[in-house]
């Protein structure tokens, strides 16, 4: 088939969905009810089903009242069961496949259940729908005149007692049609490489000849893959090598530390970002707008949502609420129940509405992942906010950081004590320091009411590391490539000791 033949027919499937997309944006309650009273039918003779008496439930209130939020380790024996081999646990079909994380932390990995429901109706379908929503914006693209270079895990799949684990991004690439390769780069067996620095060069062998439309991956392992790309060629940015590149999805971690680099690899003012919110329990919201960082959550992709108003998250005045009760502004907590059996399960992130009609959100953080040692409350987004406007006003850039308390001790008040990774330096690291310290107080009020004549908190340190020191930690973890993150904020000082440690040339400043 000609290429622009393929280019319309591809994109007139792609927009036909907007329709569908349309009826959750017009019913959004009636949808997630729909969604909910589905799961549960089809889940009646389960044994968590029959536990909790699924064919009774018939409104939120009473799912609500009767099934309990779970963690993963409260979850995790039932998981274990059906990895050694038994079925009908918590999902009436078969599950074979298991997408194992760890996220940040070097702790025991994790072994999310994907069904096949979840593969067609979520993660396939919220492929599709990023494309749709994509297109319908953008009328003139010419996506499928060339390929996406999709840059997955570096795992490679695993089988254990007739089930398979391995990162989520090598699942779907090994369940995908085999008419879907031809349409991405690199090919199927370079994706599920699992040594990254030699996937790495075969990856750049493979793409650079290739006529590439989109990218598609993590923004911090995307960026060492587009660097190396360009080292090799020699050639300035991006559009020397691939002219008809158009957009970056990403998706994994926050974009905006690395915002001003990719616009410098990519300097055409007509390139464009999407973001995406997917993980490997599922795919949640995906950007609907150009120019915008706002995404639209999907609400008929077999997930059904609540939150968790952070402001009462794990106090025993806790409140759970559905999706038709949330409100702007608030930080939430993020529960869901899922086509592949996770029945009120706490993900573990945090997000925040900017508008219910439709339903869009931000991602702010994880539940875990920000310091609240003094009252503080600062979560990842004030942080990465801060940075973003204290490299704008001091110059310069920045590759990683990770935060993390300074505790009291005797007649010493606490801080927070910050170690970065610039990419550029900025020209006054002192003023730079005093810049993020002004920022984060004005970002958030807990944060300045601490600060405020140094009654609880001192100024925050700030170290500078020394380069590749982040990607030198995860390399010795062995957590290169795929959805592995540094962790921003903690409130310990597990992280921040052990990468200072790995940092002998650590500059104070």
């Amino acid at each position: 088939m000609p290429i622009p033949l393929f280019n319309s027919i591809a994109s007139w499937l792609l927009k036909k969905r907007y329709h569908q997309i349309e009826l959750f944006l017009k019913y959004p309650g009636e949808v997630q009810q729909e969604v909910l009273t589905n799961l549960l039918e089809f889940a009646e003779e389960t044994e968590i089903g029959q536990q909790y008496g699924f064919e009774g439930i018939t409104s939120y209130e009473a799912y609500a009242g009767r099934v309990p939020l779970v963690t993963y380790e409260e979850f995790e024996p039932l998981i274990e069961r059906t990895r050694r081999g038994e079925q009908n646990l918590f999902w009436p079909t078969e599950i074979r496949w298991f997408a194992k994380s760890s996220g940040t932390t070097n702790a025991r990995s994790k072994f999310i259940p994907v069904s096949s429901e979840a593969l067609e109706d979520c993660h396939f379908k919220s492929g599709k729908d990023m494309l749709c929503l994509y297109l319908n914006n953008n009328p003139n693209s010419q996506l499928f005149t060339g390929k996406s270079l999709r840059l997955g895990g570096s795992k490679e799949l695993y089988e254990d007692n007739g089930t398979y684990f391995g990162d989520l991004s090598a699942i779907l690439i090994d369940n995908l049609p085999f008419w879907a390769e031809l349409s991405s780069t690199p090919s199927n067996k370079v994706s599920l490489m699992s040594e990254w620095e030699s996937k790495l060069q075969a990856i750049c062998r493979e793409s650079i000849r290739e006529n590439v439309t989109s990218l598609a991956g993590v923004p911090s392992w995307m960026l060492v893959l587009l660097n190396h790309i360009l080292q090799e060629t020699g050639k300035e940015h991006l559009h020397e090598i691939w002219e008809n590149l158009e957009v970056y999805f990403h998706g994994g971690v926050s974009f905006n530390p690395y915002r001003e680099q990719y616009r410098k690899l990519l300097p055409k003012e007509s390139f464009q970002y999407y973001e995406i919110y997917n993980a490997s329990e599922g795919f949640f919201a995906i950007q609907d707008r150009n120019d915008s960082q706002d995404l639209l959550l999907m609400l008929d992709y077999g997930i059904f949502y609540e939150f968790i108003p952070m402001d009462s998250f794990g106090k025993p005045s806790q409140r759970v609420i559905p999706l038709w009760e949330v409100e702007c502004g608030v930080n939430y907590a993020l529960v869901i129940t899922t086509n592949a059996g996770l029945w009120r399960y706490q993900i573990g992130d945090t997000v925040r509405f900017t508008s219910t009609s439709p339903y869009r959100i931000r991602i702010t953080g994880r539940t875990k992942h920000h310091i609240n040692v003094f009252g503080e409350e600062l979560v990842i987004e004030n942080a990465e906010e801060a940075l973003r406007r204290s490299c704008r006003e001091a110059g310069g850039s920045i590759a990683e950081y990770t935060a993390a308390p300074v505790f009291m001790s005797g007649n010493e008040k606490g801080a927070h004590e910050w170690l970065i990774e610039f990419r550029e330096t900025p020209a006054d690291i002192q003023a730079f320091s005093r810049l993020l310290d002004t920022h984060l107080q004005d970002l958030n009020s807990d944060y300045a009411a601490k600060r405020y004549r140094n009654i609880t908190l001192n100024p925050p340190t700030v170290h500078r590391a020394r380069q590749n020191l982040f990607y030198d930690w995860l390399k010795s973890k062995g957590k290169l490539g795929g959805q592995h993150k540094v962790p921003r904020l903690s409130n310990t000082r597990e992280y921040l000791e052990e990468l200072m440690a790995l940092d002998r040339g650590v500059e104070k400043v």
